[in-house]
């Protein structure tokens, strides 16, 4: 099938090997794959700060970009709710509402569509490191992503999944959180960080590059060996 890739702002300017990796595995599938380079934001900062106008100034291009879509994967739990949950909510009631309605339908984060669409597991990658998973909130809370990415992992040659005690706990990222509350924020990044530590992991693996910029923030400056990674490149290493 054709689908079409939607890279989050922050993978885009931070994080493009997570992506490229994306790209890659999908057109390894079979796939084709489109990344329409006029999609910037899915609106989720104004949108978590209460400025639902502003929102959908930025969300409704969105829309359009995708209406033909057969397919939108996401990389990323966060702005894969945001597409998937919340753009039906903002859009309610509005020329855009069924067209939200829609594109929701077609919506995925990249490991669900893997598993549950695709019926994909086994990639044929080999990572072979101890790791644990950071469950991002809006992809465990809203999209109810909890078995996708660890099934992928259960497949990947060599790897070995040490569960933390706070995998499911927030590691205080949020977005614009951090920047209204930075101490409260780190202070939830540090429970996180202490509690992958425990584990003695080589990786923290997250399907959120957002909250690994976090995690590895607050990581380098403790001096801690951890390293983060998203879970597309560990599935792309071969």
């Amino acid at each position: 099938m054709t689908v079409t890739l939607f890279i989050p702002c922050f993978v885009d300017a931070l994080f493009p090997r997570a992506g490229i990796s994306m790209v890659e595995i999908l057109e390894r599938l079979g796939h084709t794959v489109v990344c329409p380079e006029k999609i910037a934001c899915c609106g989720q900062p104004p949108f978590n700060s209460g400025y639902w106008d502003e929102a959908r100034t930025i969300a409704a291009p969105v829309l359009e970009q995708l209406k033909a879509a057969e397919a939108i994967v996401i990389g990323s739990g966060s702005c894969g709710a945001m597409v998937k949950k919340f753009y039906p909510e903002l859009f309610a009631q509005t020329p855009q509402a069924e067209l939200a309605q829609q594109i929701s339908a077609r919506t995925w984060e990249f490991s669900d569509f893997l598993v549950s669409k695709l019926g994909v597991s086994d990639l044929g990658a080999k990572f072979r490191h101890k790791v644990t998973f950071h469950d991002g909130c809006h992809g465990l809370r809203e999209l109810g992503l909890k078995k996708s990415p660890r099934a992928l992992l259960a497949k990947v040659g060599g790897l070995e999944l040490v569960e933390m005690k706070e995998a499911e706990t927030c590691c205080g990222f949020g977005g614009t959180f951090a920047a209204k509350f930075p101490m409260i924020s780190t202070a939830m990044g540090e429970v996180k960080c202490a509690s992958a530590t425990e584990t003695a992991a080589e990786y923290i693996i997250s399907n959120d590059s957002s909250c690994l910029m976090h995690i590895q923030g607050l990581l380098s400056r403790q001096g801690s060996p951890l390293k983060t990674l998203h879970l597309a490149e560990v599935l792309n290493q071969q």
